[in-house]
């Protein structure tokens, strides 16, 4: 199970929500660099970085600072870049395959524009990640300010016919919240999707990371953690041995 520690970006700098809600904001660190490196050096091997200010279609100094804080996230040696927020167009895919991003996460259009999800999966392959988050089982999109009057299955299940084999699934209600995982969410949606799901929000114990392992390769491909991580619940390298993958 690959382990994803989170870096989430507004206005160029580490920040984590609450439930997605731009008003309950905790700033971490300035230097998202900085914060990069010392995953790696803590025996990290790929990052989450999520461009939240692009998300919110923020002011443009805003979407400045958070390009330029994942042009410099992508030159740190020994890391992989899975990077998500605000991609609508081919082109922001091509800037950031460009940066040499492992990963890049869509998750609006798979809602608002399927035709260019269906073009981009086609065109970009294993390098594309559909990003679904839900509350209460229907989809939100816009940087989950918005129903989407979808349920969570109708627009997992098309997934794989599209294209997509990798799925990174948020359960809104959890994320940021340390509440905790809901383990059968997970299983029920990589059988859905008919491949294995990275699974983000609720993370609030090593337990929990365990519990994500041991559901096994088919049903869970990695986890993301981050206010855990960062208010010390426990550390990067304990988080790395519960994943299976040591320090």
């Amino acid at each position: 199970m690959i382990l994803f520690p989170a870096i989430d970006l507004i206005d160029g700098k580490v920040v984590r929500l609450e439930r997605g809600d731009r008003s309950r904001m905790t700033v971490y660190s300035d230097d998202p660099a900085a914060m990069a490196r010392s995953f790696v050096e803590q025996g990290a091997a790929w990052v989450h970085v999520v461009d939240l200010s692009s998300a919110f279609e923020e002011d443009e100094a805003a979407r400045a600072a958070n390009a330029s804080a994942i042009r410099a996230i992508c030159q740190v040696e020994g890391l992989s870049v899975d990077v998500g927020g605000g991609v609508r167009s081919l082109e922001r895919i091509e800037e950031l395959a460009e940066l040499e991003c492992k990963r890049i996460a869509i998750g609006t259009p798979i809602v608002r524009d399927p035709e260019f999800a269906r073009q981009a999966a086609a065109e970009f392959g294993d390098l594309l990640v559909a990003d679904v988050a839900a509350r209460d089982g229907e989809v939100k999109v816009n940087g989950w300010r918005e129903g989407a009057a979808l349920r969570l299955e109708d627009v997992v299940e098309q997934l794989a016919s599209w294209g997509f084999r990798h799925l990174v699934y948020t359960d809104i209600a959890r994320d940021g919240m340390q509440t905790g995982i809901d383990a059968a969410a997970y299983r029920r949606v990589a059988q859905l999707a008919g491949f294995p799901v990275v699974a983000s929000g609720g993370i609030s114990t090593l337990e929990d990371i365990r519990a994500l392992a041991a559901l096994g390769p088919q049903v869970i491909e990695g986890a993301i953690t981050g206010r855990a991580l960062y208010e010390g619940a426990f550390t990067l390298g304990e988080a790395l041995a519960a994943s299976g993958k040591g320090a």
